[in-house]
């Protein structure tokens, strides 16, 4: 069985191990998220990933409700993407852009208008003062518009020097909002039916497959418990019918992303729906969520993962892979410093020898 520092194809990306870097919002972009350069050294210090998936880009400005996160619908972004992903190439690595539309999780603050979504509901908050509201209920223009957006962004991140997208279908966004049915109460061909709800996650990706290629197309789904109010009373129903599709596209890869009943970053009951994915979608599978290297072998090992992405565990070891390889111990990382804008818990973590040094 192939060792986690093995390599593996993703469609069109030849990755040279198996230690995917996943998404993470970091928030060092300016007020109009446009990257800036301390970004260049950050992800360039995590080149040793077989593949890095940048933190969530936004495709619009309604959709890109996240303060001091990047974007893509500009030329002033895609120019600022340039060296970063540059930087990435020339230190041996790989990267693609996280296509991202918060839909109802857009906050009205950061974007300056309403946000959108399968239908109009608000997005639940952990304070009592919600900065969310009401969304507006997407009409049949409005989803055609969405996703030219999509195909838009991912046309411009192959222009601004990225090998792929992964389209973020995951933790409550857009995609997610109508695949589930705690948040899609549509009565039209876009809601209903687990079918109906698969739509526009269906035709968003072969919109994005048509635009730059299968190979360089993936999808980021969490398809167990709730997230950020988005939950499902029967994701069997949907989420098998939404990874048979995927298949059907022959996208490059599906990652996951599914918490457990002790996850450190949220938890649930609900059981992993991989195992039931795996027999429809033939494709590179990745999974994510709090996994050890044992764990991460082991799911090589039983044919259930084609590769681990690993998150947190990146914000602190820009040398990851390497760590990992060789057993040395893990360095944390400093919360209150994830969403802040200078260097700090950025770009200063030593890689080991010079943490040994």
């Amino acid at each position: 069985m192939p060792s986690l520092f093995d390599p593996v194809t993703l469609g069109d990306i030849p990755a040279a191990n198996r230690v995917l870097m996943a998404p993470l919002t970091r928030g060092r972009a300016t007020d109009g998220h446009v990257p800036t350069e301390i970004m260049i050294d950050y992800y360039r210090q995590r080149a040793g990933a077989g593949l890095i998936i940048t933190e969530g880009t936004g495709v619009s400005r309604q959709g890109m409700g996240w303060p001091n996160a990047p974007g893509l619908w500009t030329e002033e972004q895609i120019e600022a993407w340039k060296p970063i992903t540059a930087a990435v190439h020339e230190a041996g690595g790989h990267i693609v852009a996280q296509i991202w539309h918060m839909g109802r999780l857009a906050r009205p603050d950061v974007t300056g208008v309403t946000p959108l979504s399968s239908s109009a509901t608000r997005a639940p908050y952990h304070k009592p003062e919600n900065p969310y509201v009401e969304a507006q209920a997407a009409t049949l223009d409005d989803i055609a518009r969405a996703q030219d957006e999509y195909a838009e962004a991912a046309r411009a991140a192959l222009r601004a020097g990225f090998d792929g997208v992964q389209l973020h279908g995951a933790n409550g966004y857009l995609i997610d909002q109508f695949l589930r049915d705690g948040t899609n109460f549509r009565d039209d061909e876009y809601g209903g039916s687990p079918e109906n709800r698969v739509r526009f996650m269906r035709e968003l990706v072969a919109r994005v497959v048509d635009a730059i290629g299968a190979g360089r197309t993936s999808i980021r789904l969490s398809p167990n418990g709730e997230t950020q109010g988005a939950d499902d009373s029967n994701p069997l129903s949907v989420f098998i019918p939404a990874a048979q599709a995927l298949d059907d596209l022959g996208i490059a890869f599906l990652e996951l992303r599914e918490l457990g009943p002790d996850g450190t970053f949220g938890s649930t009951e609900v059981p992993k729906l991989s195992p039931e994915i795996r027999k429809v979608f033939s494709g590179p599978l990745i999974l994510n969520q709090d996994y050890t290297l044992a764990e991460a072998q082991a799911d090589l090992d039983s044919g259930l993962a084609d590769g681990i992405a690993f998150g947190r565990p990146f914000i602190a070891n820009p040398d990851l892979v390497e760590r990992l390889r060789t057993g040395a111990p893990l360095a944390k990382d400093d919360q209150p410093t994830w969403y802040s804008k200078g260097p700090e818990g950025y770009t200063d973590y030593p890689a080991l020898e010079t943490a040994a040094a």
